[in-house]
Protein backbone atom coordinates (compact mmCIF):
# COMPACT_ATOMS: atom_id res chain seq x y z
CA UNK A 1 0.00 0.00 0.00
CA UNK A 2 1.42 3.37 -1.04
CA UNK A 3 0.79 6.30 1.31
CA UNK A 4 0.29 9.70 -0.25
CA UNK A 5 1.10 12.89 1.57
CA UNK A 6 -1.63 15.38 0.78
CA UNK A 7 0.28 18.34 2.17
CA UNK A 8 3.86 17.64 3.13
CA UNK A 9 4.94 21.26 3.54
CA UNK A 10 4.89 23.33 6.76
CA UNK A 11 1.66 25.16 7.54
CA UNK A 12 1.22 28.83 8.33
CA UNK A 13 -0.42 29.79 11.60
CA UNK A 14 -3.41 30.95 9.56
CA UNK A 15 -3.79 27.49 7.99
CA UNK A 16 -3.71 25.85 11.43
CA UNK A 17 -6.28 28.35 12.74
CA UNK A 18 -8.48 27.78 9.68
CA UNK A 19 -8.27 24.01 10.23
CA UNK A 20 -9.23 24.35 13.90
CA UNK A 21 -12.17 26.57 12.98
CA UNK A 22 -13.31 23.96 10.45
CA UNK A 23 -13.22 21.36 13.25
CA UNK A 24 -15.53 23.52 15.30
CA UNK A 25 -13.12 25.29 17.65
CA UNK A 26 -14.53 28.57 18.94
CA UNK A 27 -14.06 31.02 21.80
CA UNK A 28 -17.54 30.20 23.08
CA UNK A 29 -17.48 26.57 24.35
CA UNK A 30 -21.23 26.21 23.71
CA UNK A 31 -20.63 26.67 19.95
CA UNK A 32 -18.25 23.71 19.66
CA UNK A 33 -19.81 21.19 17.29
CA UNK A 34 -17.31 18.34 17.51
CA UNK A 35 -15.33 17.50 20.60
CA UNK A 36 -12.05 19.37 20.40
CA UNK A 37 -9.00 18.20 22.34
CA UNK A 38 -7.78 20.51 25.14
CA UNK A 39 -4.50 20.99 23.31
CA UNK A 40 -6.41 22.15 20.22
CA UNK A 41 -8.33 24.65 22.35
CA UNK A 42 -5.05 26.06 23.70
CA UNK A 43 -3.59 26.35 20.20
CA UNK A 44 -6.82 27.96 18.98
CA UNK A 45 -6.79 30.50 21.83
CA UNK A 46 -3.15 31.37 21.10
CA UNK A 47 -3.73 31.76 17.36
CA UNK A 48 -6.85 33.88 17.93
CA UNK A 49 -4.58 36.39 19.71
CA UNK A 50 -1.90 36.30 17.00
CA UNK A 51 -1.63 37.97 13.60
CA UNK A 52 -3.23 34.87 12.06
CA UNK A 53 -6.68 36.00 13.25
CA UNK A 54 -6.86 38.74 10.58
CA UNK A 55 -5.39 36.74 7.71
CA UNK A 56 -7.36 35.15 4.88
CA UNK A 57 -6.52 32.69 2.14
CA UNK A 58 -6.68 35.59 -0.29
CA UNK A 59 -4.26 37.76 1.69
CA UNK A 60 -1.76 34.89 2.01
CA UNK A 61 -2.02 34.17 -1.74
CA UNK A 62 -1.62 37.89 -2.52
CA UNK A 63 1.50 38.09 -0.35
CA UNK A 64 2.98 34.99 -1.99
CA UNK A 65 2.46 36.51 -5.44
CA UNK A 66 3.71 40.00 -4.59
CA UNK A 67 6.74 38.75 -2.64
CA UNK A 68 8.13 36.68 -5.55
CA UNK A 69 10.32 39.59 -6.67
CA UNK A 70 12.24 39.46 -3.35
CA UNK A 71 13.38 35.86 -4.05
CA UNK A 72 12.70 34.66 -0.51
CA UNK A 73 12.98 30.98 0.44
CA UNK A 74 9.93 29.12 1.76
CA UNK A 75 11.03 29.26 5.41
CA UNK A 76 11.48 33.05 5.22
CA UNK A 77 8.04 33.49 3.66
CA UNK A 78 6.49 31.25 6.31
CA UNK A 79 8.11 33.27 9.10
CA UNK A 80 7.00 36.57 7.60
CA UNK A 81 3.40 35.36 7.28
CA UNK A 82 3.39 33.97 10.84
CA UNK A 83 5.11 36.90 12.55
CA UNK A 84 3.97 39.88 10.41
CA UNK A 85 7.04 42.04 10.98
CA UNK A 86 6.17 45.74 11.08
CA UNK A 87 9.64 47.26 10.79
CA UNK A 88 13.06 46.64 9.28
CA UNK A 89 14.31 45.68 12.76
CA UNK A 90 11.61 42.99 12.97
CA UNK A 91 12.22 41.59 9.49
CA UNK A 92 16.04 41.52 9.57
CA UNK A 93 16.41 38.36 11.69
CA UNK A 94 13.84 36.51 9.56
CA UNK A 95 15.83 36.78 6.32
CA UNK A 96 19.29 35.32 5.90
CA UNK A 97 21.78 38.07 4.88
CA UNK A 98 18.88 40.51 4.69
CA UNK A 99 20.88 43.63 3.79
CA UNK A 100 23.06 41.79 1.27
CA UNK A 101 20.14 40.15 -0.53
CA UNK A 102 17.50 42.87 -0.36
CA UNK A 103 19.49 46.09 0.00
CA UNK A 104 17.21 49.10 -0.22
CA UNK A 105 14.11 47.01 -0.90
CA UNK A 106 13.84 45.89 2.76
CA UNK A 107 11.54 48.84 3.48
CA UNK A 108 9.44 47.94 0.44
CA UNK A 109 8.99 44.42 1.83
CA UNK A 110 7.94 45.81 5.23
CA UNK A 111 5.39 48.05 3.49
CA UNK A 112 4.08 45.07 1.51
CA UNK A 113 3.58 43.09 4.73
CA UNK A 114 1.70 46.02 6.33
CA UNK A 115 -0.43 46.48 3.19
CA UNK A 116 -1.41 42.83 2.74
CA UNK A 117 -1.72 41.74 6.39
CA UNK A 118 -3.58 44.22 8.61
CA UNK A 119 -2.48 44.40 12.24
CA UNK A 120 -4.68 42.65 14.80
CA UNK A 121 -6.89 45.01 16.82
CA UNK A 122 -4.78 44.41 19.93
CA UNK A 123 -1.59 45.51 18.13
CA UNK A 124 -3.32 48.62 16.74
CA UNK A 125 -4.53 49.56 20.23
CA UNK A 126 -1.04 49.09 21.67
CA UNK A 127 0.53 51.26 18.96
CA UNK A 128 -2.07 54.02 19.48
CA UNK A 129 -1.68 53.97 23.26
CA UNK A 130 2.02 54.78 23.11
CA UNK A 131 1.35 58.06 21.28
CA UNK A 132 -0.43 59.81 24.20
CA UNK A 133 1.22 58.38 27.25
CA UNK A 134 4.01 56.30 28.58
CA UNK A 135 3.24 52.71 29.54
CA UNK A 136 4.30 51.60 32.98
CA UNK A 137 4.93 47.96 34.03
CA UNK A 138 1.41 47.25 35.36
CA UNK A 139 -0.04 48.19 31.95
CA UNK A 140 -1.61 51.52 32.96
CA UNK A 141 -1.07 54.65 30.89
CA UNK A 142 0.51 57.74 32.40
CA UNK A 143 0.05 61.10 30.72
CA UNK A 144 3.52 62.55 30.12
CA UNK A 145 2.41 65.99 28.96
Amino acid sequence: MKIKKANASPLTNFEVLDFLRSRGAAKDPSRVIVSVAPSEVKVFDYLEQSVACNQTRESVAEFLKKSEKFKLVKAEILNIINIRPSSVVDIDPLIDDCEGRLGESIEELVELVAEVFPAPAQMQADEGANEDGEEIPDGKQVDTS
